[in-house]
């Protein structure tokens, strides 16, 4: 008897639940997984910073009238700053992209080298003597890049990224002078300006200060091409030439990204229930 009873009850706990489920089903149809949703967001970029400039090559580039053994035997740029700014595209989480143009102030650059051809004897006795000339101007630049940027990932606000441009950079030379020690000869520059392929390798770290402002501290590696410099010599020499080449830099820079344009996600389709009349 008991069993029957169980028999029953169960057989009615299974109908009652089928037709549930099935008046579930007619006001409560499945919902389709929702869209996943992808970054439309363009940002506005600007940026400050400090770079320790080095140029690995200096070359002296004699003119073909003249005869003499001159050669560099020192020289050094001073650290610059710069100032940039740019627009960029959030293409999804973790990949961005941005087109950057930033101006280097007036960093020194100076040089010195030394000959013994046609160099004057030092007291005015024979033999030959060691002159030397020393170099001073001063380089700016304007560097525009194309960059691209892995975020890899996002803790306590702050999210890690890589990257890596490319560009070109119009270089300048100003006030460039020569002095010649002991002979007391000068000459000046021509303020020449040259543009040259840039490229450049990131490394940094944002901080989200809200949703759509954040602020991020990075270092970069910034190759950005020569600078060729020409001397005419008041005395009315034959004018040479002087190349500083591969000018590099080690840069720390910060900058504040903020997301100014979101586009908004076309709005979703929900599928309303239809009403069921009673009668």
């Amino acid at each position: 008897m008991c069993i029957a009873r169980l028999k029953i009850s169960t057989l009615a706990a299974i109908v009652s639940f089928a037709a549930s489920a099935a008046h579930s089903a007619d006001f409560s149809p499945l919902m389709p997984p929702p869209a996943r949703e992808v970054s439309d967001n363009w940002y506005l970029r600007g940026f400050v910073g400090v770079g320790m400039t080095q140029a690995n090559q200096i070359e002296y580039l004699r003119n073909p009238a003249n005869s003499n053994d001159f050669s560099f035997d020192h020289s050094s740029i001073s650290n610059s700053n710069f100032i940039g700014g740019g627009i960029g595209y959030e293409w999804n989480s973790w990949l961005r992209f941005d087109v950057t143009g930033e101006y280097r102030a007036k960093t020194q650059v100076n040089a010195v080298g030394h000959y013994t051809t046609f160099c004057p004897p030092l007291g005015g006795g024979g033999g030959t003597g060691y002159c030397l000339d020393t170099y001073q101007g001063y380089v700016s630049s304007l560097v525009f890049l194309a960059n691209s940027y892995v975020d890899l990932g996002t803790w306590w606000c702050l999210t890690p990224f890589v990257g890596a441009g490319v560009g070109t950079a119009r270089n300048s030379m100003a006030d460039f002078t020569d002095i010649g020690i002991p002979t007391g000869g000068t000459g000046f520059g021509r303020n020449t300006s040259e543009w040259h392929m840039a490229y450049a390798l990131y490394a940094g770290l944002a901080f989200d200060v809200s949703k759509n402002l954040k602020v991020d501290l990075s270092y970069r590696y910034l190759n950005y091409g020569s600078i060729t410099e020409t001397v005419d010599c008041t005395a009315g020499c034959n004018p040479d030439s002087f190349k500083f080449g591969n000018l590099y830099s080690h840069d720390i820079m910060l900058g504040l990204r903020w997301t100014c344009c979101e586009v908004p996600q076309a709005p979703r389709y929900v599928d309303t229930p239809p009403l069921h009349s009673k009668g």
